[in-house]
């Protein structure tokens, strides 16, 4: 596996990590945003269409941010394929190079 094969992998985990806290925290503030209809007034209701509108902006921002960046990962993805098919053993000998600085630091503990 290489290099760009494992960044990719630690890129797209911590994006669907990042994701699914954000989804978590919405759906916290719609929660909250139910648990307090009961509370009548003026600038309750008004505090309350405006949480509603303000999520409903997250939302639309969450899934563009998702949708950009599964679309950059597959340009990536793309790329580095691209790259390894048109040089082979460059990719084999940057791949061999970061094994052996791996390989020291792992030896100097």
């Amino acid at each position: 596996m290489t290099t760009n094969a494992i960044d990719l992998k630690r890129l797209t985990a911590s994006k669907d990590k990042f994701m699914d806290e954000m989804r978590a925290d919405v759906k916290d503030a719609e929660a909250i945003l139910k648990a307090t209809t009961n509370h009548a007034g003026e600038e309750a209701v008004a505090a309350r269409a405006r949480i509603e509108q303000s999520l409903h902006i997250v939302k639309e921002r969450l899934i563009e941010a998702e949708e950009a960046v599964l679309l950059h990962t597959k340009q990536a993805m793309k790329a580095t394929d691209q790259y390894v098919s048109d040089n082979p053993w460059k990719a084999i000998s940057i791949t061999a190079c970061a094994g052996v600085i791996v390989g020291m630091l792992i030896a100097r503990r």
